[in-house]
């Protein structure tokens, strides 16, 4: 059973607990998944959230309009980690994919909601560019204004759900003004001429990623998300909101990690004793115990923070997000060395943990830049 303790936490309320105890229960029945075909476990994984209501914290309520629940967002993405790496990237992408959309599109851009809250449709975030991860403002994908149209052109790469999302939020270069202040952002459903699939891209821990190429993409002016050259404000705006729930996919990465090396550590006997008894072993899993707690303390005191209406939460999701990111490649790691020749062989959990963490030091903000934002926000 793993640890819950930390729902007694100041942080949360009831209807977070509550929240826990019912999607613990879901994945205690659906988890994990085939992940043999990717594409199509993680279209069935989201018309399946979207069914029990799980898809419901993601995304703008239209009917009742009001900020996401970071909160909530982080309790999801660390529980379904801890039960399925392939379930919290389906969860999450639902949110990073329409961020934008909930936070500063118009009333017919959010109708879309409906459907990516339900699981009906699936979203995608297509920021990235072969040129620009990182350094964003270094845009090179044009979106020029035809009269009453933008035609799009250009490429985005590592996209996640590229190729099977029904919608992307795109972001290109309008050119109101140099670097960042010339970007804008927009909607564009996935079967809009001339937006293609270019490639797919195949990683250590399998997802659905791809190069899209955008050859004159044409969309409506009413495609654009928010005004001209707001683009990059909306990006970093989503990207503050969900970072921290980076995070605590990596908190659930590691606590599932030190879950099993416990396991591993009482049934495992040496020299005539569990291996558990060895002061050495002792030691790693007290390191594992206190970066794991520390993790979770600075994810929910950045999501806490935003609930509570704080604008923006740049240095507290940055720090979360570093920390915990980096802590559960660590704890992961003596997971693996705890449980010797299983820890590598593939198929066993703790192997296919190591594969799944690593990507999340790198998406929404790799390690070394999140350490400048902080010294950046430090300083000023």
């Amino acid at each position: 059973m793993p640890d819950r303790s930390f729902l007694d936490w100041p942080f949360f309320e009831q209807r977070h607990r509550d929240w826990a105890q019912k999607l613990e229960a879901w994945c205690a029945a659906n988890l994990p998944v085939d992940h043999s075909d990717v594409d199509a476990a993680c279209r069935d994984l989201v018309a399946r959230l979207g069914d029990a209501g799980l898809l419901k914290p993601t995304a703008l309520d239209t009917a009742n309009p009001g900020p996401l629940d970071v909160r909530t967002l982080c309790i999801t993405r660390e529980t379904l980690a801890r039960h399925d790496g392939l379930a919290d990237f389906a969860f999450a992408m639902q949110g990073l994919g329409t961020g934008a959309i909930s936070f500063f599109g118009t009333p017919e851009q959010q109708t879309w909601l409906d459907r990516t809250r339900d699981g009906k449709a699936l979203s995608a975030f297509a920021l990235s560019e072969p040129r620009s991860g990182s350094d964003v403002a270094n845009m090179d994908m044009a979106a020029t204004r035809d009269g009453g149209d933008y035609v799009l052109s250009g490429e985005k790469t590592w996209i996640s759900n590229g190729g099977i999302a029904d919608l992307y939020t795109v972001f290109a270069r309008t050119g109101e003004a140099p670097g960042a202040k010339g970007i804008s952002a927009f909607l564009v459903p996935a079967d809009t001429p001339g937006l293609n699939v270019a490639e797919r891209i195949d990683v250590i821990a399998p997802h659905p990623l791809a190069r899209l190429s955008f050859d004159d993409v044409r969309v409506p002016a009413s495609a654009m998300i928010g005004k001209p050259g707001d683009g990059f404000r909306i990006a970093m705006s989503v990207l503050d909101v969900f970072r921290s729930t980076v995070g605590a996919a990596a908190l659930g990465f590691a606590r599932r990690a030190l879950d099993e090396t416990i396991d591993r550590a009482a049934s495992r006997r040496l020299f005539g004793a569990p291996l558990a008894d060895l002061q050495m072993v002792q030691g790693h899993i007290a390191d594992m115990a206190l970066d794991v707690d520390a993790a979770a303390l600075l994810i929910y005191r950045a999501a806490w923070t935003k609930d509570m209406g704080a604008p923006r939460v740049t240095r507290e999701a940055a720090m979360a997000k570093l920390f915990a990111t980096d802590k559960a490649q660590e704890v992961i790691d003596k997971a693996v060395q705890i449980h010797g020749g299983d820890g590598v062989r593939r198929g066993h959990i703790v192997e296919s943990l190591y594969r799944e963490i690593r990507a999340l030091r790198i998406y929404e903000g790799a390690s070394d830049v999140q350490k400048v934002v902080i010294a950046r926000q430090t300083i000023k």
